[in-house]
């Protein structure tokens, strides 16, 4: 009984925090758009008013907003006042390091070796794992999900023999372990030290 409490509290757990961000983002969403309605106002009331123009302002106000602070982002002087912001204020958030490393791992945009897909081997057999960190003395701390959670599970420190790097994208593995493992074979055949099949030789 303790067991299957235990095993619920993770996975409420886990949904939250899988549902946190989106949750926030909707939240800013809506009230940039409420903040934003006054400016939008005075336009909105030259559309008929069956179209519900003020709402529609105010989301193309903002998604406008997002992509200069997009493009200003991309440049020298919005890098620099985004690492300092960073530095300052954002790394000391609970959650926002973890947040930011997911996200960038999704958009295909992380060259860390944090959340790293790879195949762990514990006892005897192979588990789709993440490689969090790489140890001064070579070994790996290994993040083994729990399925169909994949942000929940058990932390290992395992050897450099015993991990074995998978080259996929981060959205793939996650998807796999979300399916109960469907999709493990596309795994295996992307272990990046898996051996070669040995080419027929000539007759």
């Amino acid at each position: 009984m303790r067991r299957l409490i235990q095993s619920v509290i993770r996975t409420v757990v886990a949904g939250l925090v899988a549902l946190g961000p989106v949750y926030l983002a909707i939240l800013l969403l809506l009230k940039a758009m409420q903040s934003l309605s006054v400016i939008v106002k005075p336009v909105a009331r030259l559309i008929p008013d069956y179209v519900p123009a003020e709402r529609l302002l105010s989301l193309l106000l903002v998604l406008a907003m997002c992509l200069a602070v997009g493009v200003l982002m991309r440049t020298w002087a919005g890098r620099a006042m985004r690492e300092w912001l960073e530095r300052a204020l954002l790394n000391k958030l609970p959650g926002y390091t973890l947040f930011k490393s997911l996200t960038q791992r999704f958009a295909g945009q992380s060259e860390e070796v944090a959340w790293k897909p790879a195949l762990a081997e514990i006892e005897e057999a192979l588990v789709p794992a993440f490689i969090i960190e790489e140890l001064s003395d070579g070994r790996y701390t290994v993040f083994v999900p729990s399925v169909p959670t994949p942000l929940a599970g058990a932390v290992y420190v395992l050897t450099r023999e015993r991990v074995h790097p998978v080259n996929i994208a981060f959205a793939q593995a996650v998807r796999t372990m979300s399916r109960w493992g469907a999709g493990c074979k596309e795994l295996v055949a992307a272990m990046e030290d898996a051996p070669r099949p040995a080419e027929p030789r000539p007759r």
